[in-house]
């Protein structure tokens, strides 16, 4: 050992220039950690940070012999990383450094126009002195099972950490957020990260279901992949196909592709917060993140709607989801949409298929259901396809003065009425009616407080 420590420190040291033309590329640089190292570090920085009053946007991916090891998409001038054993920067994965090929990637989300970006970026590879203790296994519980019981379990699908671009909010204020607002579940989903997925495993309890994500951060969109505990490429460019691969990989095995608030603004102001794969307009999604935020918020949520009804009424048989995005603990103060979702027990199994149902509907507050019996008494819930003559009720509770609801037939008004007049409508349809229903509660000037996922009609 005395002799290969002889071999460190590793400095390796790279620098450049960057213009416009370079955005939106991944940058790759190989190197070799030798046999015995124990700690490596980076340092990245470029000038000028900012440029036509906004920041430019380069983050840091890392691979090991093996695959992943880690990333942490944030803004600044600086990335600092280091990585031990039994330690790591968040977004990055601890764990022994294996001998071989490594390869730290600058992935350029935004580059803006003006003067040339200069860059460094350096490596230290490290062998420790001091002898070191083994690291101390997780105790998450991904197959946890929180309440054995049949209802109605309200959560967020949508959260982020300082594992990625949350500031300093850690796991655990996550968690407390997430427990003020009584949710009773909620999936992480750092971007383009799993390095959290193990310490929110471990928080699974009575009071509140964990479960796992990944936001995909690509160039061209965002996409949530839920139920997974392993990285997901999200390197890839309109056009290739990749990305209906992916979702239709991630379906298979159970879990959920999410297409994310695709009506966002984009590039430059958001890079990369638009949807722009023009080959899954829907295609091959299933499942639309429609309610981003607080309705009113900066999403662009009427437009991600008006899309929705749009895929609905060419035929497509979608599952809308909320996600709160949240950044910080005050963001569950500024009323986003929670999914409210009817599923067998409370479990990320469970749930992943009452979702995947359509068996949920998104409130910011309200309760609001949607229902159907037909004929023969057989019942349907949100997300159901109704075969015959039904009675159709919704219900709701918890409206705020003034708020109405609209219940959409095709996208078109079928029944418009103020909620304090009663808190139940009922009504007689047939197939041939309508292809698809959905119910709405509405402040009186316009703004969405609950929506429920749409009955289909064979």
């Amino acid at each position: 050992m005395d002799a290969l420590k002889q071999n460190f420190p590793v400095r390796l040291h790279w620098d450049g220039v960057l213009t416009v033309r370079n955005a939106k590329r991944h940058l790759p640089f190989s190197f070799t950690v030798p046999t015995g190292a124990t700690h490596l570090s980076l340092h990245f920085a470029c000038t000028p940070a900012a440029a036509q009053g906004l920041d430019n946007m380069l983050t840091l991916s890392l691979f090991d012999p093996r695959g992943f090891r880690g990333a942490r998409h944030r803004g600044g001038a600086q990335h600092d990383v280091a990585i031990s054993a039994h330690s790591a920067t968040p977004g990055y994965l601890p764990g022994p450094l294996p001998a071989g090929d490594w390869i730290v990637q600058i992935d350029t989300h935004r580059i803006l126009p003006g003067a040339p970006l200069h860059y460094t970026l350096e490596v230290e590879i490290r062998a420790a002195d001091e002898s070191l203790s083994a690291p101390v296994a997780s105790s998450g519980r991904p197959g946890a099972v929180v309440r054995r019981a049949a209802g109605w379990y309200r959560g967020d699908l949508h959260s982020h950490t300082d594992h990625s671009d949350a500031g300093a909010r850690t796991v655990t204020q996550l968690i407390e957020a997430a427990k003020d607002a009584a949710l009773d579940f909620l999936f992480l989903t750092d971007h383009n990260t799993t390095s959290p997925l193990a310490e929110i495993d471990a928080f699974a309890g009575p009071d509140l279901l964990t479960a796992g994500g990944m936001e995909l951060t690509t160039f061209w969109g965002h996409a949530l992949v839920l139920g997974t505990r392993q990285w997901q490429d999200w390197r890839f460019r309109p056009g290739e196909g990749a990305i209906t691969r992916l979702a239709e990989e991630v379906y298979a095995r159970g879990e959920l592709f999410i297409m994310a608030h695709p009506g966002s603004v984009g590039d430059p102001t958001c890079t990369g917060c638009a949807w722009r794969f023009g080959e899954m307009m829907p295609g091959a999604a299933r499942i639309v993140e429609i309610w981003n935020g607080p309705w009113a918020g900066d999403s662009n949520n009427p437009l991600t709607l008006a899309c929705y009804y749009d895929w609905l009424n060419q035929g497509h048989r979608l599952v809308a989801t909320a996600g709160s995005d949240t950044h910080s603990n005050a963001d569950y103060a500024a009323g986003p949409g929670f999914n409210v979702v009817y599923a067998e027990e409370l479990s990320e199994a469970a749930l992943l298929r009452a979702i995947a149902a359509g068996h949920l509907y998104l409130s910011s507050g309200p309760r609001l259901t949607l229902t159907a019996a037909e004929q023969d008494g057989t019942r349907r819930m949100m997300g159901d396809t109704v075969a015959q003559a039904a009675t159709v009720t919704v219900q709701w509770a918890q409206c705020p003065p003034g708020a109405r609801l609209n219940v959409l037939a095709n996208g078109q008004l079928l029944h418009q009425q103020a909620t304090d007049e009663t808190n139940r409508f009922t009504c007689t349809l047939s197939p041939s009616a309508a292809n698809w229903l959905i119910a709405e509660v509405r402040t009186a000037d316009g703004v969405l407080l609950a929506i429920t996922n749409p009955l289909f009609f064979a």
